[in-house]
């Protein structure tokens, strides 16, 4: 809230306060309708059908990037649309980088990179330029869509090339991953301190043990 409002840079008109308050709304809205519906879809559709509460976290997050772009732009309808579309996104991306063997434990990929993209687009396809908030949207007559497609390409073309740059020399010399052993230890319990989040009494008795 701090950034999507905060992005005016100041509140001392009443043009500007009211800009504030439509992104803070519109941050408002997109998270809660992502949110309840991972978490609904995680309760009641995809295995193992229990009560998500990460993913329902990821879930909020993944409509606050999704509206970010948008967000003072944007009326309140839409940003409901563009919450909904980020938890079909967020779910989807979720549930296929296993299926690619791809490592994401926490999901950054389903909430950052998905929806990041779907942010971009999103600010191309709403905003009604009529509403005077500065939207230029395809569903309402405007020309952004496609300089948004081509910023979303660009973004995905320099994150990806800067990123093997980086990360192929580490594969190379083995500094990419943890080793087997080590995963299955657990970083905590190797090298860091304490070995353990919350000294409950129960993990207390054990490392008194």
């Amino acid at each position: 809230y701090g950034f999507n409002p905060g992005s005016t840079g100041e509140m001392h008109t009443i043009e500007a306060a009211n800009r504030a308050a439509i992104a803070a709304v519109n941050s408002t809205i997109s998270p809660c309708v992502s949110g309840m519906l991972v978490f609904y879809l995680r309760a009641r559709v995809f295995q193992p059908k229990l009560l998500d509460v990460s993913g329902f976290c990821n879930g909020i997050l993944a409509g606050l990037v999704a509206v970010t772009a948008a967000c003072s732009t944007i009326k309140a309808w839409e940003a409901m649309i563009i919450g909904f579309v980020a938890g079909l996104a967020y779910q989807g991306a979720s549930m296929l980088l296993p299926r690619l063997h791809i490592d994401d434990v926490v999901d950054a990929f389903a909430v950052h990179g998905a929806n990041g993209c779907w942010a971009v687009l999103a600010a191309g396809l709403f905003g009604d330029p009529s509403a005077g908030l500065g939207g230029n949207g395809l569903f309402h007559g405007g020309d952004q869509f496609r300089v948004q497609v081509m910023g979303a390409l660009i973004i995905g073309a320099w994150s990806g090339v800067l990123s093997f740059l980086v990360m192929f020399p580490l594969r190379l010399i083995g500094f990419l991953r943890l080793s087997d052993g080590f995963q299955d230890k657990g970083a905590d319990v190797m090298e860091h301190s304490p070995v353990k989040a919350y000294n409950t009494h129960k993990n207390m008795a054990e490392d008194q043990a």
